[in-house]
C-alpha cells in the first residue's frame, strides 16, 4: 500500500504548510525547484516552517 503512504505524506506536508500560514502551492513550487541541488544534510531547510522564516 505504498500509494496510501505516499498520499499520507503529501497530505501531511500540505496541511503542515497551511498550519504555518503558508500557501502550499508556493511552498511546493519552491521546494521542487531547489531540492535537486540541495545538500542532504540541510534537507530540514526545505520544511514548511523554515520556508515561513525566509519568505
Amino acid at each position: 500500500d505504498n500509494g496510501g503512504k505516499s498520499a499520507a505524506i503529501a497530505y501531511t506536508l500540505i496541511e503542515t504548510a497551511k498550519l504555518n500560514g503558508i500557501d502550499p502551492q508556493a511552498w511546493l513550487t519552491s521546494v521542487l525547484s531547489r531540492i535537486a541541488d540541495h545538500k542532504i544534510n540541510g534537507i530540514d531547510e526545505l520544511l514548511p516552517w523554515r520556508y515561513a522564516q525566509t519568505s
